[in-house]
């Protein structure tokens, strides 16, 4: 029996969906369904193409009492823009929890990955952040940083941001577009230390695999995001700063420890502590969070398949009239 499929372009959702508290909100019930331990989510399929300078990570999860769930396909190619073509690209397809039937083809291009990446971290922010942010800072010059500054303001609103990159013109332009976007007064800094020194919130976004934060640069009222450890190998922690905060938390502890900033703690035999909670956990109460305004805390997000299944639930409830629907 055939059946009615939605496909929507990047175009058509980028008029339906920003980011914004709702989808922060739809980001953070994902979060919460995770901490209750009954989500069911497979380990990422995550292959890396060497040669290519490339990657391509597949999500899914099912969240109980979803009508639907999410598979996402991520490929970030990181040469592109030599190309004149995008890094990150891909589509999400969403299928029927009840017949496992395809409802919707989403080819956002990445496009809804990055806004619930953003999302995790204002949700971060929200629950473990200091309560007063004034200066913020980003490492890491490129859409992400862009989008995870404006996640923050929204949930802290920051007055200073300090962007720090390892190519100057690009921090340069970055800081000027956030100034733009976010009416702070945002600059361009030539040493990453001075943006952790400075800050009472920090966001990583770069592809490190050796670390952009030294642990001995910790200090009271800081609380630090780390979003760009997705993949084996990657770190942008100092292994030595997970045991030496207050807390660390991840969003799912499974795929910290083979790709997160848990990884190479483990690796180097730094980890001693107990297993560390999930941002779930503390959004549900069921796991301690920021034990108070001069705490040291940190948070290792390497995106989940809840997020996927969340947000392109979302997307499918507010289309309206959006897409072109075939018969399948």
């Amino acid at each position: 029996m055939a059946h009615d499929i939605r496909i929507v372009t990047e175009a058509e959702l980028r008029q339906v969906v920003a980011l914004d508290l709702t989808v922060v909100d739809i980001v953070a019930q994902a979060f919460a369904a995770l901490g209750q331990g009954s989500v069911v989510m497979p380990p990422i399929l995550s292959m890396e193409l060497a040669e290519a300078n490339g990657e391509v990570d597949v999500k899914t999860a099912y969240i109980p009492g979803f009508d639907s769930f999410a598979i996402k396909v991520s490929p970030g190619f990181f040469d592109n823009p030599k190309l004149g073509l995008p890094s990150l690209n891909g589509l999400m397809i969403l299928f029927s929890a009840k017949t496992g039937l395809v409802e919707a083809v989403f080819l956002d291009n990445g496009y809804l990955t990055d806004m619930r990446t953003a999302a995790a971290g204002a949700v971060a922010a929200r629950h473990l952040a200091p309560q007063r942010v004034q200066v913020a800072g980003v490492l890491g010059t490129g859409v992400q940083a862009r989008l995870q500054m404006q996640a923050a303001h929204l949930v802290r609103p920051f007055e200073r941001l300090l962007v720090w990159g390892r190519d100057a013109t690009k921090a340069e332009a970055c800081a000027a577009d956030l100034a733009a976007d976010l009416s702070v007064d945002a600059r361009a800094v030539a040493d990453a230390e001075e943006v952790v020194a400075e800050s009472q919130l920090v966001v990583t976004t770069t592809p490190a695999r050796t670390p952009v934060i030294r642990a001995e640069w910790l200090h009271p009222r800081l609380h630090i995001t780390a979003m760009g450890a997705d993949q084996a190998g990657k770190n942008e922690i100092d292994p030595k700063a997970l045991a030496a905060c207050d807390l660390y938390v991840c969003d799912s502890v499974r795929q910290c420890e083979v790709s997160g900033e848990l990884e190479a703690a483990l690796a180097h035999r730094l980890w001693s502590k107990p297993t560390p909670p999930e941002l779930g956990q503390i959004i549900n109460g069921t796991a301690e969070g920021r034990s108070g305004e001069e705490a040291v805390t940190i948070c290792d997000l390497t995106g989940t398949g809840a997020q996927d299944t969340a947000i392109a639930s979302h997307v499918r409830t507010i289309l309206g009239a959006a897409g072109t629907t075939i018969r399948a």
